[in-house]
Parts: C-alpha cells; structure tokens; sequence
C-alpha cells in the first residue's frame, strides 16, 4: 500500500459514522450486509449513508456486490490487512515482534 492510499484510506476512517460502517461490515464478514441492514442497525438515514459507503468504497476500503435487486457491500479484507501493514511495518525498528495480548503493546521477541 503506498503512503497515497494509506492516506485516503485513514480519512475515510477519521469519522464517527464511516468507522462504524466499516466495523460493520468487518464483522459481517464476506457475504456482507445491504444499506438497508446498515442503516437499521446504526440508525441512519439512507441519504447520509449512501454517502458514507461512497466515501469508504472510493477509499478501497470496501466493495458492493449486486445480487438480484439488492446490494451488498463488504470490508475489503485485503485492504484492510495492507492498511495495518503498512502502519505496522516499522514497528519495533523493523525486526519482527510479538504484540502482547493483554497489553496489545509491541514488545521485541
């Protein structure tokens, strides 16, 4: 992922709704949710979501599948692993960590 796409990606993340979108959709999984799913489960409307998943697919962050009459959109796993890559690249002066599971802190092996 190059700095230009981690850049798009962290702004489309820096608000409220489009963070919760995205979890959203994480936790979903593969198969994904419909906007009217989204909107009923984050009490939202469907205009400002529609621009919230536009924000969010612009960024790569994630995809709509058209099935039938409905869409369904889903994290876009590979994205999001890249993202947290990119961010983590670097972590503990480039030599391979561990991340403590109760502190969730980088700590050199």
């Amino acid at each position: 992922m190059t700095s230009t796409q981690t850049v798009k990606a962290l702004a489309a993340l820096a608000h409220e709704t489009r963070l919760a979108v995205f979890r959203m959709l994480v936790q979903a999984g593969p198969d994904g949710l419909t906007p009217s799913a989204l909107a009923e489960a984050l009490a939202i409307a469907a205009s400002p979501l529609s621009f919230h998943l536009k924000e969010l697919s612009h960024a790569g962050l994630i995809a709509a599948r058209p099935d039938g009459r409905k869409i369904y959109y889903s994290a876009n796993f590979s994205a999001m692993n890249e993202l947290v890559a990119y961010l983590t690249e670097n972590c503990c002066g480039g030599v391979a960590c561990a991340v403590d599971a109760v502190t969730a802190v980088c700590c050199t092996p």
